[in-house]
């Protein structure tokens, strides 16, 4: 019997001895949410890729307070229902070796609380918090801003289940980064300016899933700032969107190529800017993405799309790109209720003179707005183009142009738009056309009706 006991007891020594998951709290963390346990998470991250990879726990019922730390290949850390990792308020415990943010006139967000570089095989997940303690009274473009994650060069990455809050600048950043799937998270960005969600960056392979967004900025971005890095094959399905600017981004960093997109089974509400809002501008090819089965509640400009030229990358050359295409699109089952809104709602489309975008669909979509439009807003004819001299070295929003002439589509410098089944009704009298094409060529309406009654464009 006795010799029973000592090998059982051997057994679970054995056990424990070898076993892949790492407490930050066996290597010396406090987790009182005040002593700086930075050095005992990355210690235990260090000790579990030595060994070959597992999970570094975070336990619950602590927060565990840090600086910068470095995830490594085969690492899961794993934040427990009710743990809180949480990010230091002193820019010093933020390091300076995290790489740098690829947008230009930013170097105030170019430090991050979690990185890797060439890392692969690895994760965050539980159902715990991360906490970027990033208010304004901590940071500031004076002092610096950290984002909170930033991944580089890493491939077979997974997030899941973990809620993100409060980042100083952007929730993360994703460069050229293989093979990730995000699902089940939650990002809550408010307590300071730019706080974008999902920033992938000449990524491949993405999937985002089963997610939610409140963000002070962007809350999904899909941008190419390497011209040899492509942002393709992403897909984005269930999740939800509130933003201060646009739900989802596509382009502005576009100096490579974007392409091979899907977004469905999405909702969009109360979003400031845009619901989806893809910009070409830095030489790239963007093409190939679908989006269907959306609905939408208080965003201005359920699509907006711009084809201009723009330098947004740290890196531009000093000459400026060179036109490429900007092509095939489809957008298909919007609902879009606006009705809450202002005149400013509307489809915006617009490429440049002599460089169209080519290859919309418009179709199945109910389009509701609040009208107001007035006569004089009906003869405007003189909107500025998304062009260098007008752009004067900033980004093409639509305050550039301000009100629009249509109150459902206004679509211009496009080469083959088609749009089919499309429904819009006005709560008032709206002076306006519902549909405007300029410069539109290769074009076909059917089935459009404004206020419940047949459309015919007129050109």
């Amino acid at each position: 019997m006795k010799q029973k006991i000592f090998f059982l007891i051997l057994i679970l020594f054995n056990l424990q001895a070898f076993s892949k998951d790492y407490n930050v709290l066996a290597y010396g963390a406090i987790g009182d949410g005040i002593v700086k346990d930075t050095k005992a998470v990355q210690t235990a991250i260090d000790t579990c890729t030595k060994n070959g990879g597992g999970r570094v726990i975070i336990p619950s019922g602590k927060t565990i307070l840090i600086g910068t730390i470095y995830l490594k290949d085969h690492v899961t850390l794993y934040i427990e229902n009710g743990a809180t990792l949480l990010g230091s308020p002193d820019i010093k415990d933020y390091t300076t070796d995290t790489h740098k943010n690829m947008y230009k006139n930013e170097p105030h967000m170019d430090r991050c609380l979690i990185f890797a570089k060439n890392s692969t095989s690895f994760a965050i997940e539980g159902h715990g918090t991360i906490d970027g303690n990033g208010y304004r009274k901590n940071f500031s473009h004076e002092t610096g801003r950290p984002m909170l994650i930033r991944f580089l060069n890493c491939n077979n990455i997974h997030i899941n289940n973990v809620t993100i809050k409060n980042p100083a600048a952007w929730t993360s950043a994703w460069l050229y980064c293989n093979n990730i799937a995000v699902d089940g998270i939650k990002i809550h960005s408010r307590v300071n300016g730019n706080g974008d969600g999902l920033d992938f960056d000449g990524c491949t392979n993405v999937r985002v899933s089963n997610s939610s967004f409140d963000t002070s900025d962007d809350s999904i971005c899909l941008q190419a700032s390497l011209p040899n890095k492509p942002c393709k094959d992403i897909v984005v399905t269930n999740c939800v969107f509130t933003s201060k600017w646009a739900g989802m981004r596509i382009g502005l960093l576009s100096r490579g190529n974007i392409e091979s997109v899907t977004v469905n089974n999405c909702t969009f509400h109360d979003i400031q800017d845009s619901g989806l809002k893809i910009q070409l501008n830095e030489g790239g090819e963007m093409k190939n993405m679908t989006f269907s089965n959306l609905v939408m509640k208080n965003v201005p400009r359920p699509v907006f799309m711009t084809f201009a030229q723009q330098k947004a990358c740290v890196d531009a050359p000093e000459e400026m790109y060179r036109m490429k295409a900007m092509h095939h699109f489809i957008f298909n089952g919007i609902i879009a209720d606006n009705s809450e809104l202002d005149k400013n709602s509307a489809f915006f489309i617009t490429g440049m003179p002599n460089h169209y975008i080519t290859d919309i669909q418009l179709s199945n979509i109910q389009f509701m707005v609040s009208g107001k439009g007035t006569k004089k807003d009906a003869k405007k004819t003189d909107l500025k183009e998304y062009t260098l001299e007008t752009l004067k070295g900033w980004w093409p929003e639509f305050s550039l142009v301000g009100t629009l002439p249509a109150y459902g589509i206004y679509a211009r410098h496009v080469n083959g738009l088609y749009i089919n089944n499309f429904q819009v009704t006005t709560v008032e009298k709206d002076n306006r056309e519902p549909i405007i094409f300029n410069d539109v060529i290769n074009s076909r309406i059917s089935n459009i009706y404004a206020n419940n009654k047949i459309f015919k464009l007129t050109e």
